[in-house]
């Protein structure tokens, strides 16, 4: 399958030396050998033809999909584009751009932001998931889908992201908020002092709990099996 990975943002600078690009980790993440990998940096342009590629995954992004970017309008519009054609996966501000893009909405949350591991109790199995009640995965958001799409299913999330993930019933297409491309190693660079405004209080509680082992290659699995089965 040959998999078009939408580039919408990079890790920051100082950090890409050492864990290199959001393609690179979804590569390591799914196997180099999984897929037929294609990588589009959504803000120098998109495919021409949606059937370039048989699925798309959209990366995480620094940015909202409410922001006045030039280049997330014409995403949205490929989304809708893609609907039915290709199969679709959205991780973190691919999730948001795709719940925006089909009709929900995304704002930042005034709950203001999560982060370190993040539990999702699973409310729909899903055919290409196992039978598993929870996972536990990095999360790194302030923003979050607050209407579900018209189509879209609730697969997982907790109290604090209650649409933490989901699945379509008009169309191959999954979407996650939580980052599980992001290795333990990265994600506790990724909170100081590159990243995110944190409360210290929070920032040390998110550290810790990287101690603490996380599903991130169960999830993985499902994206595999989702793409398998579209």
């Amino acid at each position: 399958m040959k998999l078009g990975i939408l580039e919408t943002g990079r890790p920051p600078r100082a950090l890409r030396p050492q864990f290199g690009d959001y393609p690179t980790m979804f590569r390591m993440l799914l196997g180099e050998d999984a897929f037929d990998y294609v990588t589009y940096d959504s803000r120098d342009g998109l495919p021409e033809d949606v059937e370039a590629c048989e699925a798309y995954l959209v990366t995480g992004s620094p940015a909202g999909v409410y922001d006045d970017r030039p280049w997330i309008g014409p995403l949205l519009d490929f989304l809708r584009a893609a609907k039915g054609r290709a199969a679709l996966v959205g991780i973190c501000f691919g999730h948001q751009a795709m719940a925006q893009a089909f009709g929900g909405n995304v704002v930042k949350a005034s709950r203001g932001w999560v982060q370190g591991l993040q539990e999702y109790q699973v409310a729909h199995r899903e055919p290409w998931m196992d039978e598993t009640p929870s996972f536990r995965v990095a999360a790194s958001h302030q923003d979050q889908v607050v209407v579900l799409p018209p189509m879209a299913r609730i697969v997982a999330g907790n109290e604090f992201t209650p649409f933490g993930m989901l699945a379509y019933a008009d169309q191959p297409a999954m979407s996650l908020q939580l980052h599980p491309e992001f290795e333990a190693a990265y994600a506790r660079a990724l909170i100081a002092p590159e990243g995110p405004p944190y409360e210290a209080a929070a920032g040390e509680a998110a550290l810790r709990s990287y101690d603490e082992p996380d599903d991130r290659t169960k999830v993985a699995g499902w994206i595999k099996a989702f793409l398998a089965s579209s």
